[in-house]
């Protein structure tokens, strides 16, 4: 028995002998721990200190072990009298019961075999590790020395998961893996000093002396040249001969060992709720529709009086909706950012303290990336939050979606409600670092809709843009479930995905491959907003002329992230006691 069964076991045997709400704090705070000192990678992204020299464990006793961990605390939560506890750590026992209960359903399928994709894996998520961690002390380049020391473990680790996965048959889609090697190959040039792992040495804190610098940067380099490059190139060369090769011709996790019911527990487990795959596709189908007519009411709003085919060519091919160089493509999220900023306070009473800064996609990941993503900052940490933006192929990356992705990325959505959740003092770590999918992309696409309320979208092209966003995700509801769950093939989806989007074809069939190898992750955008709107619309009959939209801002944002269920209960909890 591991030591932290071993603690479960010991915190459950003190029932009747501590009172109930102290044994639940102690629960809480062993799991987070644990959690904790098994990611010591999110533990960085989130600021919690002491395992910024450690990589995550991969090893297969590892796996094993977590694996027979998955839902252990269960038993200790059930010796826990819910009814005797406050109704804030009622809140937390509901919270953290239904992610245990998610996190042993899915511990019953093999997604260790899976540590490596075009969007996940050593050859990105390091990069973007090291590039989160403070440099500006000795103590903080020795850690990062430490990291740099562990790289070849872990890739050897992150081999020998795909080997396993590949003698089992669980491997992702081949044909989503084709852009991988060359990713590994940006850690394999001719000058290995130009690595983007080196970027952290290359600019140290100002508080270290010039000759500190430059004696970490060549005990880096070195160790680069001697350990670094040699296992990444036996990842590539493994990954080219071996994998890739022995990779699946199929696309649908259903076409895996038990996949049909590693599916639905991942619809289930991304959307928070118990909708089946043919459910949240009839979902899709009806947001389709509806979404459609929008569209058609913004193409008139525009001027156009074309077909809608010859409408997104326009988009696609008209030079003014494009950039001519990363920078000035920046600079435009900038300027989208500060006008988004003084008109938050009509929305929110609460503005996070922590700052967000924009920076573009690092080049190792870009070409199969999406075009913006958020990557939390951390108070505790002193780091803000990034808001990323995807420069490779300008081509392909329109101005007249950018006001959306900005309201989703980063104000008010992902930068504030992850940032505030940061901000809850008195609540569980594990509840201020929540990160439920259907909440989290829920309130991001919700933040799209806010556009108008904060005085965006006076453009029409910009309108447009934000209803293509949102058409988006209502694809997904359809092709995820048809590619995964209701037999249609890849090239059916990505037909279907550009019928209805003026999207450019790349963003279309990174969107899908996406959709391939994270089943069910793309579902949870558009039923958290749903239920987000359905909220809210909720809220406002019942209350009438009391409905403050910030007060409801303030109950989805003022407890962290919540399944879907739980937050329905506190919506309807305010709206009951208001009016």
């Amino acid at each position: 028995m591991s030591a932290y069964l071993a603690a479960l076991d010991d915190l459950a045997d003190t029932k009747g002998r501590r009172p109930d709400a102290e044994r639940l704090q102690g629960l809480l705070d062993l799991v987070w721990r644990h959690a904790m000192e098994e990611r010591p990678d999110v533990a960085t992204f989130v600021g919690w200190p002491g395992h910024d020299d450690r990589l995550p464990d991969l090893s297969l006793d590892a796996v094993a072990r977590r694996r027979a961990e998955a839902g252990a605390p269960l038993r200790a939560l059930a010796t826990i009298d819910r009814e005797t506890l406050e109704p804030g750590d009622q809140l937390s026992y509901d919270v953290f019961s239904w992610q245990q209960r998610s996190e042993a359903e899915a511990a019953r399928f093999p997604a260790e075999h899976l540590p490596l994709s075009q969007l996940e894996g050593p050859q990105t998520d390091l990069g973007l590790l090291l590039g989160s961690m403070p440099t500006s002390t000795p103590a903080h380049l020795a850690n990062l020395m430490a990291r740099l020391e562990a790289v070849p473990t872990l890739v050897e680790q992150t081999i020998a998961l795909l080997d396993q996965g590949r003698a089992g048959g669980v491997t992702p889609p081949r044909v989503a893996l084709r852009d991988v090697p060359a990713q590994v190959g940006a850690h394999l040039g001719d000058d290995p000093t130009a690595s983007p792992l080196l970027a952290p040495f290359r600019q140290p804190g100002v508080s270290l002396d010039a000759g500190e610098a430059a004696e970490a940067r060549r005990v880096a380099e070195a160790l680069m040249a001697a350990k670094i490059v040699p296992a990444f190139r036996r990842l590539h060369d493994y990954l080219v001969d071996t994998y890739l090769p022995a990779a699946r011709a199929s696309t649908a996790l259903a076409d895996l060992p038990d996949g049909r019911e590693w599916y639905e527990e991942r619809v289930r487990h991304h959307t928070t709720t118990d909708l089946t795959p043919e459910e949240v596709h009839q979902i899709g189908l009806a947001e389709v529709a509806r979404i459609s007519q929008e569209l058609e009411q913004a193409r008139e709003a525009a001027g156009h009086r074309g077909s809608a085919e010859e409408f997104a060519h326009h988009l696609r091919s008209d030079p003014r909706f494009f950039f001519e160089s990363p920078e000035a493509l920046l600079a435009a999220y900038r300027d989208i950012a500060k006008r988004i900023d003084p008109a938050v306070v009509r929305l929110f009473r609460r503005l996070p303290r922590l700052p967000f800064g924009v920076e573009a996609v690092p080049p190792e990941m870009a070409g199969s990336a999406p075009a913006a993503f958020y990557l939390e900052g951390s108070l505790d940490g002193g780091r803000p939050g990034r808001f990323f933006v995807n420069t490779h192929d300008l081509a392909s990356r329109p101005a007249w979606n950018m006001e959306s992705l900005c309201l989703h990325e980063a104000v008010p959505g992902h930068h504030f409600q992850i940032s505030l959740a940061q901000e809850l003092d008195g609540l569980p770590e594990f509840r201020r670092r929540g990160m439920f999918t259907a909440y989290v992309e829920g309130w991001g696409l919700y933040c799209e809709r806010l556009g108008g309320e904060l005085g965006m979208y006076q453009d029409p092209y910009q309108r447009f843009g934000a209803l293509d966003t949102e058409m988006l995700r209502a694809v997904r509801l359809v092709v995820d479930t048809g590619m995964h769950a209701l037999g249609w093939s890849r090239e059916r989806a990505i037909e279907y995905f550009g019928r209805h989007s003026a999207s450019p074809h790349h963003d279309v069939v990174v969107e899908i491959d996406r959709y391939l190898v994270l089943p069910g992750q793309a579902l949870a955008y558009k039923v958290g907003e749903l239920k987000l709107r359905e909220l809210r619309a909720e809220a406002a009959e019942r209350l009438g002329d009391r409905f403050d939209v910030r007060d409801f801002h303030d109950v989805v944002l003022g407890q962290g992230a919540l399944p879907l269920g739980v937050l329905e209960a506190q919506v309807r909890r305010w709206a009951g006691s208001t009016s």
